[in-house]
């Protein structure tokens, strides 16, 4: 079991105390997922339970993003991939679509600093075109002030949906055999393709967790999931903060990945092993 101290209220720049599994002593773990992808949920959920409007549990939650997110870093993790504002969300009542861009709009300008303190790209990944013009820009100027960053990235899905992300992606692909830039061929193979998904600079999801207790995936990284290991957890997202964090990231390492082989072949690897491409560099 990981040991860790849990990080001071608020203070999104506190890495939490955390001392990993001694490898040495647990040579079948898994090493900790370089890329974790958390559909966030309950909010809504989390205020009704105490009788407060629903944008007070959205509050809530960015509080456990801060947490989350200095726990990710402390862990090792390289990529966290945030499920913040999917395409489907445009239906939700109008205040609460208003006040979630304001949200947005606060933690950005609140946490830029502090990102780029602890040298964390932000990226953003869905149709970002389409977002109110202040949220969008407050999202491109911490984009543009973290770009050089290596080491760690942060990614919110913003007006997100896997489905659109796969027509975009054919769109895009189809322009690019129009000018000559890529061939029919290309497609033959889903490194060929896969490039022109919004994701095509990150490696795919090493682990998806989605809290609340619901069990889907809610049109998330559909195509980049399709080896990922799952936790689902009854959580409430203002309740998850680095402890269930670290909890997700234990069960992951204890599980077997095979890619299609067989439990011998992963344990036992042979001449005749291949193993799964490796992922993108961040």
């Amino acid at each position: 079991m990981l040991a860790l101290s849990a990080p001071a209220p608020g203070a999104f720049g506190a890495i939490p105390t955390i001392h990993p599994f001694p490898m040495s002593h647990s040579p079948a773990l898994l090493p900790v997922p370089a890329h974790v992808a958390i559909i966030m949920d309950g909010n809504g959920r989390w205020a009704k339970q105490r009788g407060l409007p629903r944008l007070e549990g959205h509050r809530r939650g960015v509080e456990s993003v801060r947490a989350v997110v200095d726990a990710s870093r402390a862990l090792g993790i390289r990529c966290l991939t945030l499920y913040a504002f999917s395409v489907e969300n445009w239906r939700r009542p109008e205040d609460e679509v208003g006040g979630l861009m304001g949200l947005l709009e606060t933690f950005l300008g609140r946490e830029k600093a502090n990102l780029i303190k602890n040298k964390v790209r932000l990226r953003a990944i869905g149709r970002i075109s389409a977002l109110p013009p202040r949220a969008r820009a407050a999202l491109e100027d911490v984009m543009a002030a973290t770009a050089h960053f290596t080491e760690h990235t942060l990614v919110l899905a913003l007006n997100y949906g896997a489905r659109t992300e796969i027509l975009d992606a054919a769109r895009s692909f189809a322009a690019a055999v129009a000018a000559g830039e890529a061939r029919l061929a290309d497609a033959d193979t889903w490194e060929g393709f896969s490039r022109h998904l919004y994701t095509a600079d990150l490696p795919d999801p090493d682990l998806v967790i989605r809290t609340s207790g619901e069990s889907r995936l809610s049109n998330f990284l559909l195509a980049q999931a399709a080896y990922a290991e799952f936790v689902f957890t009854p959580v409430l997202w203002p309740d998850f903060g680095a402890r269930e964090l670290e909890a997700a990231v234990n069960d992951y390492r204890r599980r077997e990945r095979r890619y299609g082989l067989t439990g011998d072949q992963v344990t036992k690897p042979g001449p005749a092993l291949h193993s799964a491409p490796a992922p993108a560099v961040i």
